[in-house]
């Protein structure tokens, strides 16, 4: 069967959900696909807490009409804009009930293929059904985008896995387990697989392992609000420049956007994990990976410190918490005809200044933007600036064709 419709969001997470609901104040014609919030449901240790307060952890609808405060309220959950960390499954909850409530026309289906057509583009659905859109918008988060370095890419899939593929830890329970990271990610799972049992360690090329500060007293004397302004992100006027105009990002040097999108905002745990980790768990820092080898159904990670001395690490599995790159080869639906005309900047879409790619009518967002807009678009915070500015911009062009 095949259908017409003047847009296709592909991705039901923050920013796809948050794109429907203002789609659907514009009354533009669209449909949205995905799981709601399946990314944080399956991706994610289930007990942590997010990095974000709870003011910036909010998706976005034209009226700000239901945010996680409301949602908190509804349910009678606790809640603080600032100094209380959400956990995830109230995250996930939330994002559920948004849905629900603002965008009951999502449909569970998984997009097969997205290839080009004389009218736009041409969407393949599993159930057989393809829909000829106008503009579609692809919001698949980062699902697609884990990385484990090189060193470790050939340890056999039993013994390694990464980050993202770990909701649940219950089968680590009584196994020896190394992380490898110095980010949230790692030392979150580090403080749950110590919590389920497991016998765990982390190594790490930081020597030092940079926590956040915790929020401390609100509100915030004005000077010191001055100097470091608050922003979704976390204080400091480059923060607070990469949210409050993320669009203008796009005007730095190339060479001057990718350092900022490496650097600002790196690996860094949230302060209520501290206590958890220090002390309680051992920290290799400072040590390069040189190779890992497997012996007897275990693996050694074979690692330089940094005055030189070597030393073997083994356990019985490796848990590669080394974060995300994107890269578009690694969206399956992604016809080859349009991987190709895709212009890219390591591998990344390059954007307009409304998230349109070199492909007239085909938007990227989320963390697949960030090279373009900046870190914030690591960050569920990010879809209140992206999702407005592009629903505007996709309403306007619809209207014209």
């Amino acid at each position: 069967m095949t259908t017409n419709c003047d847009v296709v969001i592909i991705g039901a997470g923050p920013y796809g959900l948050s794109i429907a609901a203002h789609l659907k104040a514009l009354r533009v014609e669209f449909r949205i696909f995905g799981n709601p919030m399946h990314t944080w449901q399956t991706q994610m240790p289930k007990d942590m807490h997010l990095k974000s307060e709870g003011f910036a952890s909010s998706l976005s609808d034209p009226d700000s009409a239901f945010t996680l405060e409301d949602y908190c309220k509804e349910q009678g959950l606790p809640y603080s804009s600032q100094g209380l960390p959400v956990p995830l499954a109230t995250f996930i909850a939330y994002g559920r009930r948004f849905q629900e409530k603002l965008v009951p026309m999502l449909e569970n289906k998984l997009v097969t293929e997205l290839d080009l057509s004389s009218q736009g583009f041409k969407v393949s659905l599993e159930d057989g059904e393809v829909i000829l859109a106008k503009k579609v918008v692809v919001a698949t988060g980062l699902s697609n985008f884990g990385y484990v370095p090189p060193v470790l890419s050939g340890i056999p899939e039993e013994l390694l896995t990464h980050s993202s593929k770990h909701s649940t830890l219950d089968r680590f329970r009584g196994r020896e387990v190394t992380v490898v990271g110095a980010g949230a990610s790692a030392l979150d799972l580090a403080a749950l697989l110590n919590q389920a049992g497991a016998a765990v360690q982390v190594v790490a090329r930081k020597p030092v392992i940079r926590f956040h500060d915790p929020p401390g007293k609100q509100p915030r004397p004005l000077l010191q609000r001055m100097r470091l302004p608050t922003t979704g992100i976390g204080p400091g006027w480059k923060l607070f420049f990469c949210c409050r105009v993320p669009h203008w990002f796009r005007f730095l040097p190339e060479q001057k956007r990718l350092e900022a999108v490496r650097k600002i905002l790196g690996p860094a745990p949230g302060w209520f994990i501290k206590d958890q980790v220090v002390g309680k768990i051992p920290l290799h820092l400072g040590l390069e990976i040189n190779r890992a080898s497997v012996q007897n159904g275990r693996v050694s990670l074979h690692v330089t410190g940094r005055d030189g001395a070597f030393q073997t690490i083994t356990s019985d599995h490796v848990i590669s918490a080394t974060g995300f790159r994107v890269d578009l080869r690694r969206l399956g639906f992604l016809s080859p005809e349009i991987q190709n005309a895709v212009r890219m900047l390591e591998h990344a879409p390059i954007l307009s200044s409304y998230f349109q790619s070199s492909v007239p009518g085909l938007y990227f967002v989320g963390t697949a933007a960030a090279n373009s807009f900046g870190p914030l678009m690591r960050f569920a915070f990010g879809a209140g600036f992206t999702a407005p500015r592009i629903s505007r911009h996709v309403a306007k062009s619809v209207a014209r064709s």
